[in-house]
């Protein structure tokens, strides 16, 4: 196959595969998202073989996520957020320590060696906001409190994963710097404050009088990518997510921004978010349960998964009524790309096995998987307003 080929025909496959699946889910009645993340799988490694993880498809796969959190971000009111804050801060701690003593556990206990059992536990703690983002969104359905106190939850949670990951990689390394965790996690939560307590002031005054400057044919866009990115790598170094500076952005531009900038970012979302779904589904790896102690481990290890985020975040947001408990719980359940990262940087430390990094791939792609049903289960059938939402948007 000729070079020039590879890229296109690769991007072909991703994105004609995914669409089908979703149509199909669709038609099923099940959420299309669980159809591209199976799409992953089929045309991977395990079943047909035509596609393997690369750079190329995990550059897509970071850039459609990041577009899909500023889609969200600018459906959402830093306000809105704010209102539920204290709620979604014990949500997010309650949702970091019971799955890490969880998945140690489980794996101290199945005679697993002990950096191995912790890593499987920080791998626990991550929440995949892009996967609830995108069934909220798609369902029209962020403005509603249970989805705010998830996103928000879900942010703080990213900088909670960071400092134990920090931890347990700094006892695989053999030491821990507590002071420059400690740095890491205070700028890390520092910038997140700011930019969601003073971005949408800042932007209000800013933007309209950098715009009325520019003879750019899309200007308002121009800026609100030039917001997106810049803000993306001021969140890698301030050591959180790039995702989560994407968020923030476009949550700071959600009261200016025009419908304009909302219709390209959904184009661009609509190309691109379909790689970051097919990705995950491409590392499903089943060559790591050839025995049947592991097999047996990684089906404790997703039910420990989802019991352990449902039940300890649902407890976090009980004082906002049993219904909201509920959504939150389902609503954090996925680990999506994050445990997997979790688990490569254990796997290239040489502190996790084969097996054990198969195992916590397995429970990352199968709780992304049982998200969306139990999402759709727990918000109901939408509205006549939510299906009018879903028509327009």
């Amino acid at each position: 196959m000729p070079s020039a080929a590879q890229i296109p025909l690769a991007m072909l496959l991703v994105f004609a595969a995914a669409k089908l699946l979703a149509e199909i889910f669709e038609r099923l009645g099940q959420p299309g998202i669980v159809g591209e993340i199976l799409a992953g799988v089929l045309i991977g490694p395990q079943v047909l073989g035509w596609l393997a993880p690369s750079e190329f498809l995990r550059a897509l796969s970071d850039l459609g996520v990041m577009f899909l959190l500023f889609h969200v971000g600018l459906e959402v009111k830093a306000s809105e957020l704010m209102k539920v804050s204290g709620t979604a801060l014990l949500v997010a701690v309650a949702g970091v320590i019971v799955p890490f003593f969880a998945g140690w556990g489980i794996c101290a206990l199945w005679g697993e060696p002990r950096l191995e059992s912790i890593f499987t536990g920080a791998a626990m703690v991550a929440t995949s906001v892009g996967i609830t983002a995108q069934v909220l969104a798609s369902r029209g359905l962020l403005d509603m409190r249970a989805s705010r106190i998830i996103l928000t939850a879900a942010v703080v949670d990213d900088v909670l994963g960071l400092i134990v990951l920090a931890l347990v990689s700094g006892m695989a390394k053999g030491a821990v710097n507590y002071l420059g965790i400690g740095l890491t996690a205070g700028l890390a939560l520092g910038f997140t404050f700011f930019v969601a307590r003073f971005g949408t002031r800042t932007v209000r005054h800013v933007m309209p009088r950098v715009q009325a400057r520019l003879r750019l044919a899309e200007s308002e866009f121009a800026l609100a990518m030039t917001l997106l990115f810049a803000l993306s790598v001021l969140a890698v170094y301030a050591g959180v997510a790039a995702i989560v500076g994407a968020f923030l952005a476009g949550m700071a531009l959600s009261e200016t921004a025009e419908g304009r900038v909302t219709e390209l970012t959904n184009g661009v979302a609509e190309l691109l978010v379909p790689f970051f779904l097919v990705g995950i589904g491409l590392h499903f790896d089943l060559s790591a349960f050839a025995g049947a102690g592991t097999l047996a481990l990684a089906g404790v290890l997703l039910v420990a998964a989802v019991l352990s985020k449902f039940v300890a975040c649902g407890l976090g947001a009980l004082r906002m009524g049993r219904t909201d408990a509920i959504r939150v719980g389902v609503g954090m359940v996925p680990r999506g790309e994050v445990g997997m990262v979790v688990a490569q940087i254990g796997l290239n430390l040489g502190v996790i096995g084969h097996n054990i990094y198969g195992t916590i791939v397995f429970m990352s792609v199968a709780t992304t998987l049982i998200a969306p049903p139990l999402l759709k289960l727990a918000f109901g059938a939408p509205t006549e307003m939510e299906r009018e939402i879903i028509r327009l948007g």
